[in-house]
């Protein structure tokens, strides 16, 4: 029996201030939470998973339950979070022998995740422009040599996804700690690769990884961009579309609203009239979306309002969350330079020249609320009606 390992106990502080109040693995993109895509992969291709709780385990419990389809699911709680090779010793007893891991907050598509079942030992690698941000692994041939963290010097374009074939034979390596005192998973991959033939297969499906939050926007936008038509909801006259739709039982998207690009849109909604979607957008169920509204390239979480007269350009709209009339979300410098944000204390360049706002759950914008490119508003957070958001709001 093939058995899947999902590494899902990690308190994601570089995704704040979207986990300071759920798990990134149900963070959803194209309104499905990130677990549940793997989920899906993994159909067919494994009959268990193991899920390694931890923060908050009770949620990612509760929304996935002990079944998903044909899979049955079990969880394990990591109580100390002290690396991605201490994980995987939790669940040493109940591996029966050959095993995937892939971690909680990346996105395999089944395709890849089958061309690495097919090996006794494999990696899943992807060829990537700035291999110093990553772990690489170095081959010959399609054989792993070894994993090199970060490389200052370039020995190898193939980073790490994150996704590993092994059977116990790896529980019977003793990892020591890392210098940054944790116990790591590719350091039983270098150990097994000096005995065994690791193979590296390379991604041909997609490999979408959220390490920031603005991550969610592209990986959204890249899953959107691949939907086919499928309307359950109704679509009043002098409704425009151009592209794909998906729209859910109860929706109703009213008179005179223009849709351009992609775009998934949940249950039980109101939309318009005479708003405008386009940029390959997702809206999530029980949202309103109202008079003379503009979502471009954006993510709308279940339960959101934007009623009127607003406009949220490659933005996240956290759960909840209801937008003042007039609130605006710049998403342009007017350097035209990349914007630029802060994470965990650190100004990080996101390499995006168009990126608006990251808006946690249960906010309330005030009206006219002008958001500047970059910023993001903490789970609660209200403004007041004019004001204007020039630092990340946490209160």
């Amino acid at each position: 029996m093939t058995q899947a390992v999902i590494l899902a106990a990690g308190k994601s502080t570089r995704t704040w201030p979207l986990t300071i109040t759920k798990p990134k693995p149900l963070l959803k993109v194209m309104n499905k939470e990130i677990i549940k895509h793997n989920l899906d992969a993994l159909q067919g291709l494994v009959e268990e998973v193991i899920v390694i709780v931890g923060f908050k385990k009770e949620m990612i419990i509760n929304e996935i339950g002990h079944k998903q389809r044909k899979l049955r699911i079990k969880y394990v709680e990591q109580k100390s979070q002290l690396g991605t090779g201490h994980a995987i010793q939790y669940v040493e007893k109940l591996i029966k022998n050959k095993f995937l891991v892939i971690g909680g907050d990346d996105i395999f598509s089944q395709e890849d995740i089958q061309s690495c079942l097919k090996h006794k030992y494999a990696v899943l690698g992807c060829k990537v422009e700035n291999p110093e941000r990553f772990g690489v692994f170095v081959l010959k041939n399609k054989e792993i040599q070894k994993v090199v963290e970060k490389p200052k010097n370039f020995v190898s374009d193939i980073a790490n996804t994150g996704l590993y074939v092994f059977d116990k034979t790896v529980f019977s390596y003793k990892l020591r700690k890392s210098v940054r005192g944790e116990y790591e998973i590719v350091d039983y991959v270098n150990m097994l690769a000096k005995k065994e033939k690791v193979i590296c297969e390379k991604v041909k499906g997609h490999w979408l990884s959220v390490g920031y939050p603005w991550d969610l926007i592209s990986v959204n936008n890249y899953l959107v961009s691949q939907i086919k038509n499928n309307i359950k909801g109704k679509l009043e006259k002098n409704v425009t579309v151009h592209g794909a739709i998906q729209v859910g039982k109860g929706t109703v998207i009213l008179s005179g609203t223009y849709i351009e690009g992609n775009i998934v849109i949940g249950e039980n909604c109101k939309i318009g009239p005479n708003c405008y979607l386009r940029g390959n957008s997702s809206i999530g169920n029980n949202c309103h979306i109202g008079q003379a509204v503009e979502i471009k390239n954006s993510i709308i979480m279940d339960c959101a309002k934007v009623p009127h007269l607003s406009y949220i350009g490659d933005s996240v709209i956290g759960e909840n969350s209801n937008l003042g009339a007039g609130t605006i979300t710049a998403n342009l410098r007017h350097d035209n330079e990349n914007i630029k944000s802060i994470v965990k204390h650190e100004v990080i360049d996101t390499g995006l020249r168009k990126f608006g706002a990251i808006i946690a759950d249960n906010v309330h914008t005030g009206i006219h609320t002008k958001i500047y490119p970059g910023r993001k508003l903490w789970p609660g957070v209200a403004t007041k009606p004019g004001e204007k958001i020039f630092m990340d709001r946490t209160e």
